[in-house]
């Protein structure tokens, strides 16, 4: 992409109810802009980042055998009003009515439909084990959202549902979605931590958390570093007053604080906070029990499937990945999720030199399908640099002063090291950077 036909309002100034980094950097940067309280569009850069995390939680998911679909965003109340969800999800489900008076919810979740999916249709133990998901719309009418994408009220998030003959088959299929989902956190290069959780409104047992660690989190965590086990806290900590206590403290005390409990394998716990990205839960047969979704078994008779539910938040994944990755000068994106690696900056736009050497790199670049900006664009080379920082690039080309000496500079966006390299050998040098 040339940034001379690019659509990125950049602003140096975040608006007043913006706290968080993300919320700010996202805004300023030009990757998303609110629509309403807690609705936001996507702009190009945005939706880049966006489809580049839903492609490597398609990818896991479907290489773990799991299955896609599309449910409608809009879902018949009487679902709700059977599974007994209408009053547990209370306002934070926004029900509408069509010309007809007919009563709808926008879905917040869709355990109810996908069992009305499945039901009447898998009617065999020899159909399962079955796993469904979709990466969809939802909505929770939030009291206050805020915190930019981190709480808002309309999201994009990955719900799988798993069918199953027996509670030990849906256990077998709950821990290889717990490790599916490392794969995915793993691919998208952030420092995160399985938790033992709360279940909440969605019900069942069994259930986990994955959280990305930040200071920014809104929950807080206890730890292990010596080996995998954390928790959060609500889960092992039973006075009320001690938890409330434990939320409302910095991160830095935190850190300072002391845990009298050990972990089982011996060493010292700590704590943490984390952003819930991603969460799990063994359902048992809370809702094909509620709804009457059957099976028949080996011996004929019928049987109220086994389940499991598996969610991610794909859309809040966007600004929890620049919550563990950014400093004071904006967006530090991870390979895997920056809408472009490589930005070219061609610093003075006059000099034929430049513009011909930024040109022929950009297109041997692209001919080799590495995702590069050229910033072809006539502003000051300042202006261009906080730009680049603000965006958060991987790796920015400068093409200045230095083509004189045949060299050119690579910006390391997370070392913030600048390294000159041959003009005749940066291309090799980027292709060895993005590996």
């Amino acid at each position: 992409m040339r940034r001379s036909r690019a659509f990125i309002p950049t602003t140096k100034e975040a608006p007043s109810d913006a706290t968080l980094p993300s919320h700010k950097f996202l805004l300023r940067g030009g990757f998303i802009n609110q629509q309403g309280a807690g609705l936001y569009n996507f702009m190009p850069l945005g939706k880049i980042v966006l489809e580049k995390i839903r492609a490597i939680v398609k990818e896991e998911l479907d290489n773990a055998g799991c299955l896609e679909v599309q449910l409608s965003f809009v879902t018949p109340i009487g679902l709700w009003e059977r599974s007994g969800r209408c009053e547990a999800m209370g306002k934070e489900m926004l029900r509408i009515k069509d010309r007809h008076e007919n009563e709808f919810v926008l879905s917040p979740t869709n355990e109810e439909a996908m069992v009305e999916l499945v039901k009447n249709r898998v009617t065999s133990y020899k159909d399962l084990p079955l796993n469904l998901y979709q990466i969809n719309t939802k909505f929770r009418d939030e009291a206050r959202p805020r915190y930019g994408l981190m709480r808002g009220r309309e999201f994009l998030m990955k719900d799988g549902y798993s069918f199953h003959s027996c509670q030990e088959d849906m256990v077998r299929e709950f821990h290889l979605m717990e490790e599916t989902y490392k794969k995915i956190f793993t691919r998208l290069g952030l420092d995160f931590r399985v938790v033992e959780a709360d279940s909440g409104a969605i019900g069942g047992t069994g259930s986990k958390e994955f959280h990305v660690l930040a200071n920014s989190g809104e929950d807080t965590l206890v730890v292990c570093e010596s080996c995998e086990y954390g928790a959060n806290i609500e889960t092992i900590f039973e006075s009320e007053e001690e938890i409330d206590a434990l939320k409302a403290t910095s991160y830095e005390e935190l850190l300072e604080s002391k845990i009298s409990k050990k972990c089982s394998c011996g060493a010292e716990l700590h704590f943490r906070k984390g952003i819930e990205v991603g969460h799990i839960f063994q359902l048992g047969t809370k809702y094909s029990a509620a709804l009457e979704a059957h099976f028949n078994d080996e011996n004929g008779r019928a049987k109220p499937f086994e389940m499991a539910t598996f969610g991610i938040g794909v859309s809040r994944l966007v600004a929890a990945i620049i919550e563990q990755n950014h400093d004071e000068e904006g967006c530090i994106w991870t390979k895997a999720t920056a809408p472009y690696v490589i930005n070219i900056m061609i610093s003075n736009i006059k000099d034929a030199n430049q513009v011909n050497l930024g040109e022929e790199l950009y297109e041997k670049l692209k001919a080799s399908n590495v995702e590069v900006m050229l910033d072809d664009s006539k502003e000051r080379f300042g202006f261009k640099m906080k730009d680049a920082e603000l965006i958060g690039f991987p790796y920015t080309i400068i093409i200045g002063k230095e083509l004189e000496g045949g060299l050119v500079q690579v910006y390391d966006r997370k070392t913030k090291e600048n390294i000159s390299v041959g003009a005749d050998t940066i291309y090799s040098k980027i292709m060895e950077l993005i590996q």
